[in-house]
């Protein structure tokens, strides 16, 4: 990849496509609008591209292979058609449906025109790579550099996995490498599908009673959260952060040499916002798929703009399903139950909990009324 004449380099991040082979044409029409809009340079997937655990993949090995490729196709005709490069990491769901990162990788997304980003080396399954972006005046000099990350799956017994400290040994490695090619660090983004457990450090832990606060779970158990002061107007936090059970250093090694100046994820699909820590900018793209729940038509894209005169800085923005296609959508009754859906298993409980106690109240109710009538 290279900066052009314009000396402007413009990426779209979709996440959380999630779909089945009945592709929701909500979400193609989506995409289709997006990328005709924006004209993107370059396209990154940050993971969750297919509902790896529904019912509606069925069928063992090449039958498996081929239905997976078919909704993989449908998802990304809207880039490829258009010639447009993009590259390609994983989210928790995708591996799920029977099929390695790895074998999704090479033998589906590789068969497609345009397709970028080498594997690792060293680096088990798919979606991690490093994509540098060359200066425009032909000197081969990378200006800048994209990352991508395969940020794990779930955890045995509930929550995510920790990330995997062989992927940074190997940004480590890679950044000290670009470093003796270009004479110093190279500006750079990561794209990742599941958040750092530092994103809640951008922002704010209120009372239970704030407005607008949100729940969160696990290692945040029973602390409620507001966007802190550091993010922009117009994000959105509509449900906690699920990140890793476990800190493993991701961010003191992304942030140690200043080099990487944002990390921008999906998996927690109605939240957008960019927030600053430590000099470095932790965003959230929402979801982009209408056959998974959502934020509704302000399910999304995310465009980021890089300026080869400026490679310390950058511009983002998302596009949404509302302003770019409009408010109506295919299945209107699912997309506004799918939106009140608890978003994990951590977020059902409470729900669970206060549902089984009305009802046994209700119970109460009806004997004490049958033993006075």
């Amino acid at each position: 990849m290279k900066f052009g004449s314009s000396k402007k380099f413009k990426i779209m991040q979709i996440t959380d496509m999630q779909e089945i082979p009945a592709v929701s044409p909500d979400t193609i029409a989506l995409l289709e609008a997006a990328v005709e809009a924006e004209k993107p340079d370059l396209v990154v997937y940050t993971g969750d591209q297919i509902k790896g655990y529904g019912v509606t993949y069925r069928g063992k090995g090449k039958e498996l292979e081929n239905a997976v490729a078919a909704t993989i196709k449908k998802l990304l005709a809207p880039v490829t058609k258009r010639n447009i490069p993009f590259a390609v990491t994983f989210g928790n769901h995708d591996r799920q449906v029977g099929i390695s990162n790895k074998d999704q990788f090479e033998h589906i997304y590789k068969s497609l025109p345009n397709c970028i980003g080498e594997q690792a080396e060293g680096i088990d399954g798919g979606g991690t790579c490093c994509i540098p972006i060359k200066s425009s005046d032909g000197s081969g000099k990378d200006v800048f550099c994209l990352y991508l990350f395969d940020s794990g799956t779930d955890a045995k017994g509930g929550g995510y996995e920790p990330f995997d400290t062989k992927i940074i040994d190997w940004y480590q490695k890679t950044r000290d490498t670009l470093k003796e090619k270009n004479g110093d660090y190279v500006p750079s983004i990561v794209f990742q599908h599941i958040p750092l457990c530092e994103y809640y450090n951008v922002l704010k832990q209120v009372k239970k009673n704030t407005k607008g606060a949100i729940r969160a779970f696990r290692t945040h158990k029973n602390e409620y959260y507001v966007l802190g002061d550091t993010c922009r107007k117009g994000d959105m936090l509509c449900e906690p952060p699920s990140i890793p059970n476990e800190n493993t250093g991701e961010f003191d090694a992304i942030s140690e040499k200043g080099d990487v100046m944002a990390v921008f994820v999906g998996h927690d699909h109605k939240n957008s916002f960019v927030g600053r820590y430590k000099n470095v900018d932790l965003g959230f793209t929402q979801s982009s798929g209408f056959n998974v729940y959502g934020n509704r038509t302000k399910r999304g894209v995310r465009i980021i703009t890089l300026d080869e005169d400026k490679p310390g800085a950058y511009q983002t923005y998302t596009r949404t399903f509302d302003e770019l296609v409009g408010t109506k959508v295919q299945r209107p009754v699912y997309d506004y139950l799918s939106s009140k859906a608890p978003e994990t298993v951590d977020a059902a409980i409470p729900m669970i909990t206060k549902a089984v106690g009305i009802l046994a109240a209700i119970v109460v109710i009806i004997i004490l009324l049958s033993r006075l009538l």
